[in-house]
């Protein structure tokens, strides 16, 4: 059954207003009609069961039928601050990560970093592009909650966050860490463990001065095994391993 995104002003009491690009999709390409029953989520984890009252090119209003809190939302709380890696690889991570689970991604501007500062008009637009993979992410996959992505932030300020200040464990990849993996870190704390942060390095990796930050600051560093991954696959490998030790991947 269809699902659509609706932002939360634009869901009342009992009904909704489907609008833009989705009410387009219903109207033209998949030619709905009125009375058909459709699914809506509203980004926060509710999704809603209605049925179309009225259809038009731009708007489409339906009553809502019921309202429930989604079974894809995972039970931990996830923040990967991503360093910003070359080309477009960025959004891969993104778009995958949303797929398995992500709550919050940060971008992060490190010492190794290869991509230019932009200006500030550019910066914007590029975090509203990132926003539109995570929800068209988020559909494909049937997830309910949009995961936040943050504005891009240096290094030091990635330590004023409210993430890092409520999370219960904060881990960084490091190729040089030879003595704790990640599998038994997790094993070691998952009791009653639901706030968790990672940091991962850009390309050619953290210099040791900011890993020595991160274990100031409580972290722990952390090896993925004895290669060396792409900073794209080190995400979406480090959230696969969470989400199922700790999470809901595997059933």
């Amino acid at each position: 059954m269809p699902k659509f995104f609706v932002p939360p002003e634009h869901i009342f009491e009992s009904k909704a207003l489907i609008e833009g690009q989705e009410a387009l999709h219903i109207y033209k390409t998949l030619r709905l009609k009125k009375g058909q029953k459709i699914h809506i989520f509203d980004g926060t984890g509710i999704d809603y069961f209605c049925e179309i009252q009225s259809i038009q090119k731009n708007l489409v209003e339906v009553n809502i039928l019921d309202k429930y809190t989604s079974y894809t939302n995972p039970p931990i709380d996830v923040t990967i601050f991503q360093c910003l890696p070359k080309a477009n690889k960025m959004d891969f991570i993104i778009q995958k990560t949303t797929e398995l689970g992500i709550s919050t991604i940060v971008p992060v501007i490190s010492d190794r970093t290869v991509v230019k500062i932009e200006s500030e008009k550019k910066l914007y637009a590029r975090v509203e592009r990132w926003k539109k993979i995570a929800l068209e992410a988020c559909k494909q996959s049937n997830r309910s909650y949009i995961p936040n992505i943050y504005k891009i932030l240096s290094f030091e300020d990635c330590f004023n966050t409210e993430m890092i200040t409520n999370s219960q464990l904060l881990i960084v990849l490091w190729e040089e860490e030879k003595a704790k993996n990640l599998k038994d870190i997790l094993r070691q704390n998952k009791n009653g463990l639901k706030r968790v942060c990672f940091f991962i390095g850009p390309e050619g990796g953290f210099i040791k001065e900011e890993v020595d930050l991160i274990i100031q600051r409580g972290g722990i560093a952390a090896s993925l095994g004895p290669r060396i991954l792409r900073t794209e696959t080190a995400a979406i490998t480090v959230l696969s391993i969470l989400m199922y030790e700790l999470g809901d991947l595997g059933g």
